[in-house]
């Protein structure tokens, strides 16, 4: 299941998306009805992994590193959640054995969490933070 945390991130992009400049944390806040504080720490974790750029002082604020095109959902959900994979013996980048299983490669669970996996990995790599701009400008537009 996403996290608050990587769903207030992405909410988080896709306003910096739509914005196509620098945002104060206060008004990505407010205007997507996220905790300030909670923001704030995410935002760092996210200038910390390159995805956003920062400027302190008057005329600061936060804004993409990279086009809006380039930064994939599964990125961002790795950034702030970890891994994809349901189960760590399934994962690609956080592998664990798990202690309870004699011959991984005859394990059935294993077998189907790998395909579910690749499965979540597949949408959430080719979806960027542009198509979700562009995806919630569409049914905003559909509403009217």
């Amino acid at each position: 299941m996403l996290s608050n945390k990587a769903k207030y991130g992405l909410k988080a992009l896709i306003h910096l998306a739509r914005a196509e400049g620098q945002c104060l944390a206060g008004d990505i806040a407010r205007d997507n009805n996220i905790p300030r504080k909670f923001l704030d720490a995410i935002l760092v974790e996210l200038r910390n992994a390159g995805v956003l750029n920062s400027k302190k002082g008057k005329n600061g604020g936060y804004l993409l590193a990279r086009p809006a095109e380039k930064i994939t959902v599964g990125q961002i959900i790795r950034i702030l959640d970890g891994p994809l994979a349901p189960i760590a013996c399934a994962s690609k980048t956080a592998y664990q054995r798990c202690a309870d299983c004699p011959d991984e490669d005859a394990c059935a669970i294993r077998d189907i969490m790998l395909d579910v996996r690749e499965s979540i990995a597949l949408i959430l790599d080719r979806a960027s933070i542009a198509s979700l701009r562009d995806r919630a400008g569409r049914e905003n537009r559909l509403l009217r």
